[in-house]
């Protein structure tokens, strides 16, 4: 049984935030970033999207009708899928079947979709080739599909307050604080075990969103939960950091590289009371303290954990204890990160962007945005999104899966202006692999 201590999760990212955004937005919690909102919480939100339309990641009229159809070797069987280069508006009650009830989140994974209503119900679509849709098979989901848990289990249809989707892996947060995790869970000759944090069972995959007992056991409530390609990252109610699954490459960050079935503490921060964040991609994970100071963990081969090891050793190079991220990051106070898959991004009080990962080894201040009121970030796979204050976006990194939005699938250099959003207002971001997501209010 895990022995959790327990102590005030802090919130001083989260006040800062909202204090940045003045009277135009509040800061609120999330799983992956801290999501933005309007005072105007009762006014509905529109959905728009981009990218490439894996499975029914993207729910265009276009994709709807076809899976509709249940022709799947014709737009969604090609390879990766459509690609969309600029925001469309999804229409909600074709695609959700959504009339009078609003949308509060939505959640890109690498291949999937997730929103959340206003009633705490959630619909999901994509890939499902693990079962990490929770929908009882392995079948693709083409058309966004109410999350309805089997009747024996302790989750709810409307009870949904977070969720995180992996390529094998998602997990849930109910409005309880119960943490509940479908897919593969790892296999003991190809990638290691653990990572849905059950113990050892002789099935390799969940197909249904299952309770995580081990935290019940402990009266302890799961607060954030980022998850990689096998491995999981949980920040609990009270600021301890708890990981599960494959501990190749540091990724559960006590040294050893043995794998873990359980959550269990990551030994080296358990000094650190205040972590207030967790972010990460599909090979690592980073923790964010009150203080401002960032740690990381796991493989470093492309310097995703932004220590600068990975100048050295470049195909093995890891960190297999929490590390603290230094550089241009000394001396700063850093109140927000976000991970992609073998990228990251800072910023810090005073609005500074930094980014590190990919080919930058050590954080490296992103200029172009200096000057620019920065409330938000999303990473993706080579690409990086960004909210101002005015809720508008800014787009750069890899562009020829659509990621960008910018009516091109050409690399941006320097963040660039979405145009396709302008005159509307951003108050939420999601970024998966190959697709971006975001919710505005017009």
């Amino acid at each position: 049984m895990i022995s959790l201590s327990k102590s005030n999760v802090c919130l001083s990212s989260l006040n800062y935030l909202a204090r940045r955004q003045g009277s135009k937005y509040f800061a609120t919690e999330s799983t992956d970033a801290f999501s933005t909102k309007t005072k105007s919480d009762n006014k509905p939100l529109s959905l728009y999207c981009w990218g490439t339309n894996d499975k029914g990641s993207i729910p265009t009229a276009e994709v709807l009708e076809v899976g509709r159809s249940g022709e799947t070797t014709g737009l969604l069987g090609k390879r990766g899928g459509p690609v969309i280069d600029h925001p469309v508006k999804i229409d909600l009650e074709d695609a959700f079947g959504l009339s009078n009830i609003s949308i509060r989140d939505v959640a890109c994974g690498p291949t999937g979709t997730a929103i959340i209503t206003s009633e705490n119900t959630m619909y999901i679509s994509g890939s499902n080739q693990h079962g990490q849709l929770g929908q009882g098979d392995k079948n693709d989901v083409l058309i966004p599909t109410l999350l309805s848990p089997i009747d024996s289990s302790p989750l709810h249809y409307n009870q949904i307050s977070k969720i995180v989707l992996g390529l094998h892996m998602s997990a849930i947060i109910d409005t309880n604080g119960d943490l509940y995790t479908m897919g593969y869970n790892g296999n003991t000759i190809k990638d290691g075990v653990g990572c849905l944090g059950h113990g050892y069972f002789p099935e390799e995959y969940l197909t249904t969103p299952t309770l995580v007992a081990s935290l019940v056991e402990d009266a302890c409530k799961a607060e954030q939960v980022v998850v990689g390609n096998s491995n999981m990252t949980v920040l609990t109610d009270g600021g301890e950091v708890l990981v599960a699954g494959t501990g190749i490459y540091g990724r559960c960050g006590n040294i050893e590289d043995d794998d873990q079935l359980y959550l269990e503490p990551v030994e080296l921060l358990a000094s650190e009371t205040d972590i207030c964040q967790i972010a990460g991609g599909k090979d690592y994970s980073l923790a964010l303290t009150g203080d401002g100071i960032i740690y990381a963990w796991g493989r470093n081969h492309k310097g995703q954990c932004g220590t600068g090891s990975g100048l050295s050793v470049e195909m093995y190079a890891m960190e297999s204890m929490p590390v603290p991220i230094e550089g241009m990051l000394e001396g700063r106070r850093v109140v927000k990160i976000a991970g992609g898959n073998s990228h990251a991004a800072a910023l810090t009080e005073s609005g500074e962007l930094f980014l590190w990962g990919g080919t930058i080894h050590l954080p490296e201040l992103v200029t172009a945005l200096v000057g620019v009121n920065v409330v938000d970030i999303v990473c993706g796979d080579g690409f990086t999104t960004v909210l101002d204050d005015e809720g508008k976006i800014y787009s750069f990194g890899n562009g020829k899966t659509g990621v960008l939005g910018l009516a091109s699938e050409k690399r941006a250099a320097e963040p660039t202006v979405v145009e396709g959003l302008l005159g509307k207002r951003v108050v939420k971001l999601s970024a998966g692999s190959k697709h971006v997501a975001c919710l505005v209010e017009e």
